[in-house]
C-alpha cells in the first residue's frame, strides 16, 4: 500500500493540534496519515523551568520514537522558536535529520517560509502569550525585517488553558488586528482554535490568515511530496499559487 506518514512532536498539554490536524487531512485519508508523540510542556513563560521544557533532548527522543514507525517527515508542532529565536528551530531540524534520516520542519519555520514566499513585511499577530513572550516574538520578527503592525495577546501562561478560548474570542482578536491593515495575520500557537475560523475571516477581511496548525500541515505535506493544494476549504494558504509545493 502506497501511503505517506507524517510525524508530529506535540506539547503534552495540547488538546487542539491533534484533532485539528486530523480534520485538515481528512480528505487525504487513508493515503496520508498523521502520528503524534508527546513530550512535557505545561507552561509558556520566560522562567528557567519553562524555557528548559524546550531543551532539544526530549524532542529528539520523541522524534526517534516516531521514526520507529518510519515517518516520511517529522514536524515540531509548536511555536517556541518565535520567542527563543528562529535559529533554535533550524538547529532542531538539522538534529532530527541527523538522528532519524527524515526531513523535519516546525510550525514557526513553516510560517516564516509562507511569509517570505508571499512577501509579507507587515504582520498582524494574535497569540495567547504573556506580555514578555509577546514582546520577544515582536522583536524576533523585527530582526527578520517583518514589522508587527498590530498585535493582540491573552497574557496567559497556559499551556492547557490556551485550548479553552473559544473561536469567537479569537475571531475578535483577529478583527482588531486587521484594523491596522497588515499584509497577513498569524494566529500563533498550536493550542488555539484558529484553523477553523480562517476561511470566513479571510472572506470578511480580505487578508491572508496563517494559523500555526495549518502552516505545519502545509509544510509537512510539501516535504513529503504531497500537493498541499489537495486541501480545500481551510483558507488561502492551501490554494495560493505562490505557496504551491
Amino acid at each position: 500500500m502506497d501511503r505517506t506518514l507524517i510525524g508530529m512532536l506535540t506539547p503534552s498539554s495540547n488538546t487542539v493540534l491533534e484533532p485539528c490536524t486530523a480534520a485538515l487531512l481528512h480528505d487525504l485519508s487513508p493515503s496520508v496519515s498523521v502520528h503524534f508523540q508527546r513530550f512535557t510542556v505545561k507552561e509558556i513563560s520566560l522562567n528557567e523551568a519553562a524555557l528548559a521544557q524546550f531543551d532539544p533532548a526530549p524532542l529528539l527522543e520523541a522524534a526517534r520514537l516516531l521514526n520507529d514507525a518510519r515517518m516520511d517527515v517529522i514536524a515540531w508542532n509548536g511555536t517556541s522558536a518565535s520567542w527563543l529565536g528562529f535559529e533554535s528551530d533550524r538547529r532542531l531540524c538539522a538534529a532530527i535529520l541527523d538522528a532519524t534520516g527524515v526531513p523535519a520542519t516546525t510550525s514557526v519555520l513553516a510560517l516564516n517560509e509562507a511569509l517570505a514566499r508571499t512577501d509579507v513585511t507587515r504582520l498582524g499577530l494574535v497569540t495567547p502569550y504573556l506580555d514578555d513572550i509577546q514582546a520577544a516574538i515582536v522583536d524576533n520578527y523585527r530582526a527578520e525585517g517583518i514589522e508587527v503592525v498590530a498585535e493582540r495577546h491573552l497574557n496567559d501562561r497556559g499551556n492547557f488553558s490556551f485550548s479553552e478560548y473559544d473561536e469567537a474570542t479569537l475571531a475578535g482578536m483577529v478583527r482588531e488586528v486587521a484594523k491596522a491593515e497588515p499584509e497577513a495575520i498569524t494566529i500563533l500557537c498550536t493550542n488555539l482554535r484558529g484553523a477553523g475560523i480562517v476561511p470566513e475571516l479571510e472572506r470578511e477581511l480580505g487578508i491572508p490568515i496563517y494559523d500555526s496548525v495549518s502552516v505545519t500541515v502545509w509544510k509537512t505535506l510539501a516535504l513529503a511530496g504531497v500537493d498541499p493544494g489537495r486541501i480545500a476549504g481551510w483558507g488561502r494558504l492551501f490554494q495560493d499559487p505562490r505557496l504551491a509545493a
